[in-house]
């Protein structure tokens, strides 16, 4: 079962490849992996998307928490929460499909960010299906090279995640 963990970490050197070891070690492939800083600077956002059932992330929730630079862990299973990604897919489009293709975009609400004589570039954000979705629909046009980001997600309204020394409510 997909499990999206939100993790909080100090923004340091290392922290990331510790984190993804911890995973590697436990023989875990992460389906996604997104990383920025916060509101604030000293701190980093991780979501990460891994397939496992609710026991074994829970294995790897605790070892995350004997990580030093670990803050906060979240996760967002089983929650209500809004998570997004992002896809730039380059399209052959001549002059005779051009139309049809910006009509699958105006659908889709996705944009498209270059415009040159024989393709289009298309940035889609959304959910999974949703990225999935305009992909199928642009692929009849020839699909050229896709991009896409990993999932990024945060838990709806004002939610504590688990800290280290006990779970917060």
């Amino acid at each position: 079962m997909k499990q999206t963990l939100s993790v909080m970490v100090v923004n340091q050197t290392g922290v990331l490849a510790r984190v993804a070891g911890l995973f590697s070690r436990r023989g875990f492939n992460i389906e996604s992996l997104s990383v920025s800083t916060t509101e604030d600077k000293n701190i980093s956002r991780m979501t990460i998307v891994v397939d496992g059932d609710e026991g074994t992330i829970e294995q790897v929730m605790k070892q995350l928490h004997k990580l030093i630079e670990v803050i906060k862990i979240n996760n967002l299973t089983g929650t209500s929460y809004v998570d997004r990604g992002m896809a730039l897919f380059k399209v052959a489009a001549g002059a005779a499909e051009r139309a049809e293709v910006m009509q699958v975009v105006t659908i889709f609400r996705a944009n498209i960010v270059d415009f040159c004589p024989n393709s289009l570039i298309i940035e889609a954000t959304g959910s999974e299906s949703k990225i999935a979705a305009i992909e199928e629909a642009l692929r009849p046009f020839g699909i050229k090279e896709v991009v896409r980001t990993g999932e990024i997600a945060m838990a709806r309204g004002i939610k504590a995640g688990s800290k280290k020394g006990g779970d917060a409510k």
